[in-house]
């Protein structure tokens, strides 16, 4: 029997995103839970580490293990190019139009208490106003809330309908004379929505008005490009990042990052010191006060080296492929509703079951392997707006499969089948 060579067109390329050859770099996944397969399905939360990571924080501790900006001696040179790194590689990841508009902080909750705290306590008076959503992440409204009681100013809120989509008309309308920042997710961790930043920073600016983006979601699933939204800050998480925790990214405006005061007093904050007077250092490290966390750091710089080879066009596309599986899977379940059903949404699918309380459902899935967070996360306004205690969340990754989604299908008959 004669073979006929096949064309290149018929010549079957490995996929660009193979997840299976990419769930390999994470050895947490390999393992079983109550005797199953794990199922991890609490990305939003947290996600896990590729090996990269791993080993780019245990190679920091076996050989380069020093303080930076401090000493000449090898080791620092080292550690300190290291991080430094990691700050070059983030403004290109942001699109940051220099590396100096890129601060390290603890994460995405650091990042928007130092602006509320900066550039808030500068320019709020009392009177004043700061506009938020309805969907937004307790970490992007306590530090308002703190600032407005400080300053005796206002919290307005813009409302979302039912599908969970910012009603943008009611958004503008509260954008007036008084309004002296917006705060604003970029994708909400309790529904999925995606907002339209680009629409809403126009709108803001429009009225000479500042925009902080919480990108924590947003980050790992889609490509951010800082200059092209015209946001004044974005931040964002390393550990929702598949890097460490611990560690996380504040974007700002050079221009106004120069106009801000330090937010904590110490160690490289400083240009010179006496008892009369501190003068202070330039950006970055202005707000950098004290040792910063390297080891985590260096492992940050890891996981968007790692990020950025795979592509984030084809994480978001992998990504949106399993989200409107799970949905359509998920979401033809007798018993079972969805919350949040935005026309634009990514990663996250929240559900509740007919008489049966999240935290039961979580529990019940824990029990067949499969991790999926349950309760308010963080944003318990959302809760009330939907006039619902809790929600269960699968929340994706780019090592999720449509396979774990079979199984969190699995799972939910199992919960229905326990529960009576």
């Amino acid at each position: 029997m004669s073979t006929v060579a096949k064309t290149p067109h018929e010549i079957r390329a490995e996929p660009m995103f193979d997840v299976h050859k990419i769930r390999r770099d994470f050895p947490i996944l390999h393992q079983q839970v109550h005797g199953k397969p794990l199922v991890y399905l609490d990305n939003a939360a947290t996600t896990q580490k590729p090996l990269a990571v791993i080993e780019a924080i245990s190679n920091y501790y076996r050989h380069d293990n020093s303080n930076i900006h401090r000493g000449v001696h090898t080791l620092s040179e080292r550690a300190t190019e290291a991080y430094e790194k990691v700050r070059a590689a983030a403004q290109k990841f942001l699109n940051a139009a220099s590396s100096k508009e890129i601060i390290f902080v603890r994460g995405t909750t650091e990042a928007i208490n130092l602006v509320a705290q900066t550039y808030g306590r500068k320019n709020v008076s009392s009177g004043d106003e700061v506009v938020i959503t309805a969907m937004e992440h307790h970490s992007n409204i306590v530090p308002w809330q703190l600032l407005c009681e400080e300053k005796g100013a206002r919290l307005r809120v813009a409302p979302i309908n039912d599908r969970g989509e910012l009603l943008l008309e009611e958004f503008e309308k509260l954008l007036g004379p008084k309004t002296k920042i917006v705060a604003i997710g970029h994708l909400s961790n309790a529904l999925g929505t995606i907002n339209p930043v680009r629409e809403i920073v126009r709108m803001a600016h429009a009225r000479n008005i500042p925009v902080l983006v919480d990108g924590a979601q947003a980050a790992p699933r889609m490509q951010v490009d800082v200059q092209e939204l015209d946001c004044d800050f974005y931040a964002l998480s390393g550990h929702k990042l598949y890097g460490p925790t611990g560690i996380g990214i504040l974007y700002g405006k050079m221009e106004l990052l120069e106009t801000m005061p330090p937010w904590q007093g110490g160690g490289d904050m400083i240009a010179s010191v006496t008892f009369e007077k501190t003068v202070y250092n330039r950006l970055p490290y202005k707000f950098e006060a004290g040792t910063p966390n390297i080891a985590d750091t260096i492992g940050l710089g890891a996981a968007i080296e790692y990020l950025s080879t795979l592509g984030l066009e084809q994480i978001e596309q992998h990504e949106a492929g399993l989200l409107n599986y799970a949905t359509q899977a998920v979401g033809a379940i007798p018993g079972v509703r969805l919350v949040g059903t935005a026309k634009e949404k990514a990663g996250v699918l929240s559900f509740v079951m007919d008489d049966i309380h999240p935290h039961d459902i979580g529990t019940i899935l824990d029990s067949e392997g499969i991790a999926v967070r349950t309760g308010h996360h963080c944003a318990q306004p959302v809760m009330q707006r939907f006039n619902i205690p809790a929600t269960a969340r699968a929340s994706l990754g780019l090592y999720n499969t449509r396979q774990e989604i079979d199984a969190l299908v699995a799972g939910i008959y199992k919960v229905q089948e326990v529960m009576g």
